[in-house]
């Protein structure tokens, strides 16, 4: 259930739901998503579907990791790349095979200290992790090309926002547990522009600021 057979079956069904980037097709092909999931739940890892990882978190969907990543791209180059919400590290893997930097912050420190120890295990180096509220993103290497969030806010940080850098993109699930949407917010001198992707179901984004 692990073989390189089964994830091509997964990048097929990501194919014919609308994902055309070769870069990240190819990011999903080669990691491997079992090694960031419980080993019960191995068989299951190219399933197209969220999966938990412990501390009520789960690991996303391949299709919204893949839609998510292809969207912060565009059809462009991502050199820096800020993400919210390390989880298992399989978002922050994909993602490094993709951008230059890779920074990544968590709020439960057994989910960031395991998430690294497997992205250094796995080889994944340029993905940097530190124990943070996510929704003050990470000021100190800012600003970045894109800002990726996997939790879901009820409005969108302001700190995010400060640090994209100058066409920038911040990609957000927002709303409740009821109602989310898919958010894109692109930076335009001091301007913002905003359009909704797609409805969400991400786990809440949990900070004392917001």
């Amino acid at each position: 259930m692990t073989s390189q057979r089964t994830r091509e079956r997964l990048i097929k069904r990501l194919q014919q739901a609308g994902i055309t980037d070769s870069r990240v097709l190819d990011a999903m092909r080669k990691v491997p998503r079992h090694l960031f999931v419980d080993e019960a739940l191995a068989s299951r890892a190219y399933e197209d579907t969220a999966l938990p990882i412990g501390h009520g978190q789960t690991i996303s969907q391949p299709y919204v990791v893949a839609f998510m990543t292809q969207t912060l791209m565009g059809t462009g180059s991502v050199k820096k790349i800020l993400e919210v919400g390390t989880g298992c590290g399989y978002q922050s893997a994909i993602l490094s095979l993709i951008a230059e930097d890779v920074y990544s912050v968590e709020r439960i420190d057994a989910l960031m200290k395991s998430a690294r120890q497997r992205l250094l295990r796995l080889g994944y180096r340029n993905v940097r992790t530190s124990l943070a509220d996510g929704a003050w993103g990470k000021p100190g290497t800012a600003p970045y090309d894109g800002i990726i969030v996997a939790a879901a806010a009820k409005q969108v940080p302001v700190p995010l926002l400060e640090q994209l850098a100058m066409g920038g993109r911040l990609i957000i699930p927002v709303g409740t547990q009821d109602q989310q949407d898919l958010l894109l917010y692109t930076r335009q001198e001091r301007e913002f522009t905003c359009a909704r992707l797609e409805a969400a179901n991400f786990v809440p984004l949990v900070s004392e600021s917001i």
